[in-house]
């Protein structure tokens, strides 16, 4: 039993070193003229690490790889980009990851990832209204003047992630289970 959890620790773990070294090589503004919201494939790992082993551990990878890309390749964005990325992919992986726990097939994966893109972009336009304002020091009319943006933007982000995790999880889940 001992050796199961240490096995499963040590791929979180490297999942967790699979997103880091992601968002360090891709990422790129999808909109010109909101170039701080960048595009990153560093969820894709994260969501492996929901659908294989729950949505407590896909959001306990989610913050160890926030707070760690946060301190490291993202550093600019201080402890803001920290919370957001928790808030952001925690809605992704959590919500994604708790409908694949109980309905594992192609079909519950597209369900699954479908809910978990709407629980990404409703989360985040709660969490710009309230987040931003108090950590970028701008007006809330500031942010909603965006919120067409970040809407798309996390739209996009969200749906390109869980479609590259589509292709990939089936490939890699023989691994993370050993």
């Amino acid at each position: 039993m001992q050796d199961q959890k240490i096995k499963k620790l040590t791929r979180m773990a490297i999942l967790i070193a699979v997103s880091i070294v992601l968002v360090y090589l891709i990422h790129f503004p999808i909109f010109p003229q909101v170039a701080f919201l960048e595009y990153d494939p560093a969820d894709v790992s994260i969501l492996m690490a929901g659908f294989a082993y729950g949505p407590v551990s896909g959001i306990l990878v989610t913050i160890i790889a926030s707070v760690i890309q946060g301190l490291t390749v993202s550093a600019q964005s201080g402890i803001y980009g920290i919370i957001m990325h928790v808030i952001a992919t925690s809605a992704l992986v959590g919500v994604s990851s708790i409908y694949y726990s109980k309905h594992k097939t192609k079909k519950g994966a597209m369900i699954s990832m479908i809910m978990g893109c709407i629980a990404m972009v409703i989360v985040m336009i709660i969490a710009n209204l309230i987040v931003t304002p108090y950590f970028m020091g701008v007006s809330v009319e500031a942010v909603i003047s965006l919120m067409p943006f970040i809407i798309l933007f996390n739209l996009i982000k969200a749906v390109l992630n869980s479609v590259i995790t589509f292709i990939l999880y089936k490939h890699i889940s023989p691994i993370l289970h050993g």
